[in-house]
């Protein structure tokens, strides 16, 4: 008689639950991350629906990007994607740290926490759409902002909207206010998970608030910040709706002695490439996206030094 237990492999249960993800990220992600890299090699010019004419080389970068054939554009559409960004991203961390520093204050109960957190949260679940069209609303030439700022003598007949630097710091606002609220929720969650008896053992040795905060708190939330910083810097250098739906075609801002449009972003600049029914050039916008791509790996690669725990 065999006494030996059988033994259950559960470990081909596991191959199976994760099979679905890798099959979704190869064709989904990989495959079109491959595929433009490749595009990019091509010339690949079409209007309307005429014959393409397609020359394979390294074209797209010596024309477009480092040449003289409209370098300028995606270089100058970088400086813009990246002030929108950093106009919104440093206070919205800052203000973040705050609120979820305050939150999780032990000596600080503030009452009906969840209403706050709720309310903060809100901007971020409602459609990008939606608050670009209440706030253009707001501050187009005839709006109730606007006819304030007249009546202040900030601006003259015209709109807000028709200053370049007021588009661009309107755009991060939106941005700023929308996103606030989630960074707060994920940072008050990583200091929930810092465990309480390291405070309790700092303020028995009379640390301050401001003493825990900078010796406790933003050492352990060094892997919370690197995923914030990372995860913002990708979608900040990726953005596209707010712009596009906002001021479609805005001023222009005096950036570097060159008049650049305020409102045009890295993929807004793509999508002008392979809108049908206009001047397409698929491998010029893949070109874009190469370099946007290089551009927001290299950023997530320094915000993850700067913030990698130190042995």
């Amino acid at each position: 008689m065999d006494n030996k237990k059988k033994t259950v492999e559960y470990g081909k249960y596991g191959i199976l639950f994760i099979t679905p993800f890798f099959v979704a990220f190869l064709i989904f992600q990989l495959y079109p991350l491959l595929n433009t890299f490749v595009t990019s090699l091509f010339y690949n010019h079409r209007v309307g629906r005429a014959a393409a004419t397609v020359e394979f080389g390294f074209g797209n970068y010596t024309n477009f990007v480092f040449g003289e054939g409209g370098g300028g554009e995606v270089w100058h559409a970088i400086v813009v994607t990246v002030i929108l960004w950093l106009l919104n991203f440093i206070p919205q961390i800052l203000l973040s740290l705050l609120l979820a520093s305050w939150f999780t204050d032990m000596h600080n109960k503030v009452k009906g926490q969840g209403f706050f957190k709720v309310v903060m949260y809100l901007p971020n679940i409602i459609t990008a759409a939606t608050i670009a069209v209440l706030f253009y609303n707001l501050f187009d030439i005839n709006g109730p902002l606007t006819v304030l700022f007249r009546k202040i003598g900030w601006v003259g007949d015209h709109g807000v909207l028709d200053r370049g630097w007021w588009s661009l710091i309107i755009i991060a606002f939106i941005q700023f206010w929308m996103w606030y609220g989630n960074t707060m929720i994920v940072l008050v969650a990583g200091i929930m998970g810092i465990n309480p008896s390291l405070y309790e053992a700092a303020m028995v040795d009379g640390a301050t608030p401001n003493q825990q905060f900078f010796s406790i708190t933003l050492p352990l939330l060094k892997p919370i910040l690197q995923f914030t910083m990372v995860t913002s810097a990708i979608g900040g250098l990726q953005m596209f709706d707010i712009p596009q739906l906002f001021n479609v075609g805005g001023p222009s801002v005096n950036i570097g002695g060159a008049m650049v449009n305020s409102t045009t972003t890295v993929v807004m600049l793509i999508k002008k490439y392979v809108d049908p029914g206009a001047a397409q050039n698929y491998g010029r916008a893949a070109a874009y996206s190469v370099v946007l791509f290089v551009i927001t790996t290299a950023v997530s690669l320094i915000f993850k030094k700067l913030t990698d725990e130190k042995d």
